[in-house]
């Protein structure tokens, strides 16, 4: 086992959406760690996992996320558990980009489909 730090310099690295960046930071076939950036005026589009729960935390900036109809917005250092099968959206509707944690356990890759 490979014992070492990572982060964004040396996590593998994608772009998805509108221009919106994501690290991951841990990867394996019970969960994963992705680092995420939105920028500013970005919308990821709405869905929900089959099996998926999620939890989303905000590192710098204010997220909003829509969750089965309800809008709450997310600022530094507050998070959201998202249970599997329900439909959720993140926007960055602010003027700043949003920097945020999405954990997945199982990964939610594969497993995501439009709501």
């Amino acid at each position: 086992m490979d014992i070492s730090a990572i982060s964004k310099s040396n996590a593998e690295h994608y772009i998805w959406g509108n221009h919106c960046d994501g690290w991951h930071l841990a990867k394996n076939s019970q969960f994963s760690v992705i680092q995420e950036l939105m920028p500013a005026g970005t919308v990821e589009v709405r869905h929900f996992h089959h099996h998926a729960q999620q939890f989303f935390y905000v590192l710098a900036g204010e997220a909003t996320m829509e969750v089965d109809g309800c809008r709450i917005v997310l600022t530094t250092g507050e998070g959201l558990w998202i249970p599997a099968g329900t439909s959720h959206q993140m926007r960055n509707d602010s003027g700043d980009e949003v920097h945020f944690l999405v954990i997945s356990q199982p990964p939610s890759h594969g497993d995501r489909e439009s709501a």
